[in-house]
């Protein structure tokens, strides 16, 4: 599969492609699940990880993952820099173009700064999430952990979305992800967090009864971003959490349906889910936590700085 220079949603790439990166990763995640932890893929390339937002996982799994292709990673202190001071996103890209750095992991706030600078920079920039846009690795980790899980035909076969729609880059990617995978997609949330004029595909649920009806293999639940709604969506957490979270009483339904479960991270206990749910059986959560360094130890390996753009800024 021919490299392109940058890997900034789902929506830009063929399916080829995707393909090819989740059966890359497959390999990947053999290798650091044996004794070998580290190979050359990346030996003398370097990283740099720009996170204008706090991250724990998607940070310290890309960190991981490029450390396991023996690339040199540094983390570029946003909140001690001169951004602090008032520079701007192209002065800081013009900085580390200056420091001759190949890949370029941004995290922002605002919609499109991720193609922004990658339209600005020969290095090869990875979009680790960017307002309620998008966050393709995060998609592809689901993809990646669904076929993994399911089998790699998944025509047919149902999963649904749950919670917080609105604020979510993980939602509409991953959503994306699994339709061309050929999975039918559910939604679940409350109306005050589910866009106006999803897509004809997304297959709208009333409730949980609706949800256990429709017979769905996977439940996906989305984390409720309380850090970026400016009003109140919902009377409480507790009312979310008794109306649309997986309580103790669903999860005795999940088990009894075999049902798969799901969740970006990290968890909001008591909101999205009973502590219960962690150690259920069929929770996917830590896998998606493993798998997340094989696919972006795959998208690490397979971009190539220096390549003509191709990106677009979001609508």
């Amino acid at each position: 599969m021919t490299p392109r220079k940058d890997l900034l949603d789902i929506e830009s790439l063929t399916d080829g492609e995707i393909r090819h990166l989740l059966e890359a990763a497959v390999p990947f995640k053999a290798l650091f699940s044996k004794s070998v932890k580290k190979v050359n893929d990346l030996a003398g390339r370097t990283v740099l990880t720009l996170f204008y937002e706090p991250s724990t996982r998607t940070r310290s799994s890309f960190e991981i993952a490029a450390n396991r292709l023996s690339a040199d990673v540094t983390h570029f202190q946003v909140a001690t820099s001169a951004v602090a001071k008032g520079e701007s996103v192209l002065d800081t890209v013009d900085t580390l173009q200056a420091m001759k750095t190949d890949y370029i992991i941004v995290r922002h706030q605002a919609s499109g700064i991720p193609n922004l600078i990658a339209r600005h920079t020969s290095a090869s920039v990875l979009n680790a999430g960017d307002g309620a846009h998008a966050h393709p690795t995060q998609a592809l980790l689901d993809g990646f952990t669904v076929r993994e899980t399911l089998g790699e035909d998944l025509t047919g076969k149902r999963v649904v979305i749950v919670g917080d729609w609105l604020h979510s880059r993980v939602a509409r990617s991953t959503a994306q992800l699994f339709r061309r995978m050929g999975l039918q997609v559910g939604v679940l949330g409350p109306a005050t967090l589910i866009p106006r004029g999803l897509p004809g595909w997304l297959h709208p649920l009333a409730s949980w009864d609706d949800l256990l009806s429709w017979q769905p293999e996977v439940i996906y639940l989305l984390r409720v971003q309380l850090e970026r709604q400016q009003e109140q969506f919902f009377p409480s957490v507790g009312e979310y959490h008794r109306v649309y979270g997986l309580t103790e009483q669903r999860l005795r339904q999940v088990r009894d349906a075999g049902l798969w479960v799901m969740h970006p991270g990290p968890v909001n206990r008591g909101v999205e889910l009973t502590d219960s749910v962690l150690a259920y059986e069929r929770s996917l959560i830590n896998r998606q936590v493993e798998n997340g360094i094989a696919v972006r130890m795959a998208a690490l390996a397979w971009l190539r700085p220096g390549t003509p753009f191709r990106g677009r800024l979001p609508h």
